[in-house]
């Protein structure tokens, strides 16, 4: 009887064991498939460009409306952050002048903007926020459309293309973006490399309303504001004197292109220019 049990107890540890045998191979063979197609999936089989192809449009009219249309989402939702930012330090600096002390969160914010526009005041008054205020402004759509498609050959270029750069904008440290072709010799800059075209147009937008080398544009900008004006393209243009090498001739040349693609700059044909 013993001698039954024992083996009919060996067969059974037999079965469990062959079961357990073929379910640890389909399993490895399930896990391998699936780290087969994840790997497929994740890799990028073929070049892509990250950008619409607007070399490959033909019609220079159509080219033009294209690469517009395409950057104009991300510089309207950039210049309504920095309006919010301006409507919120203006209500701040308004709070000053009717006799109210900030709150904590008002003070927060605008150590905030402050610190964003790379301004930092000893206090918070109604001084330094008019100061602020000289950085934490609005740039005409039509100025930053025009520049892009100047700094970028409507699109074309290798920067453009493989860096979302569309501003021409450097970085300084060694593998922070892509070499230039023909940068000089001694030179360490490098191309900035950018996640998206918000991130481009945000960093554009803050080089222009932080970096000393465009006070000009601020100062012109600010100008206008006291005139109860809204900043304009071929007023502030002239703001941007340090942004190439070719100084006036670039300004010159930024002019040119607003004069002869006003028609491009007014979305779906409308009668009101983007400013």
């Amino acid at each position: 009887m013993k001698t039954g049990r024992i083996a009919k107890l060996t067969v059974s540890l037999t079965l469990v064991i062959v079961m357990f045998i073929l379910l640890r191979i389909n399993f490895i063979k399930i896990d391998d498939a699936d780290k087969s197609t994840l790997g497929k999936l994740i890799e990028n089989e073929q070049a892509m460009s990250l950008i619409p192809d607007f070399g490959s449009i033909a019609n220079v009219a159509q080219k033009k409306q294209a690469f517009f249309n395409y950057l104009r989402p991300a510089i309207r939702h950039q210049n309504a952050i920095i309006a919010d930012e301006r409507h919120f330090l203006l209500q701040s600096s308004q709070h000053l002048e009717d006799g109210l002390t900030l709150t904590e969160a008002e003070h927060f914010r605008i150590e905030e903007i402050a610190n964003k526009y790379q301004y930092s005041p000893r206090s918070i008054n109604e001084k330094t926020l008019s100061e602020l205020l000289i950085r934490a402004d609005i740039i005409p759509e039509s100025m930053i459309l025009i520049q892009a498609a100047n700094e970028t050959g409507w699109g074309s270029s290798r920067f453009a293309k493989e860096g979302l750069n569309f501003f021409g904008q450097w970085c300084f440290r060694k593998g922070c973006g892509l070499v230039p072709q023909s940068r000089t010799a001694g030179k360490t800059h490098e191309v900035a490399v950018f996640d998206s075209v918000e991130d481009s147009v945000a960093s554009y937008l803050k080089n222009l309303n932080s970096n000393a080398a465009y006070s000009l544009l601020r100062s012109i900008r600010a100008d206008l504001r006291a005139q109860d004006k809204l900043p304009v393209a071929d007023q502030l243009v002239y703001g941007l004197v340090n942004y190439s090498e070719r100084q006036e001739a670039y300004i010159d040349e930024l002019l040119e292109m607003l004069r002869q693609n006003k028609q491009y700059l007014v979305e779906n044909h409308e009668e009101r220019p983007s400013v």
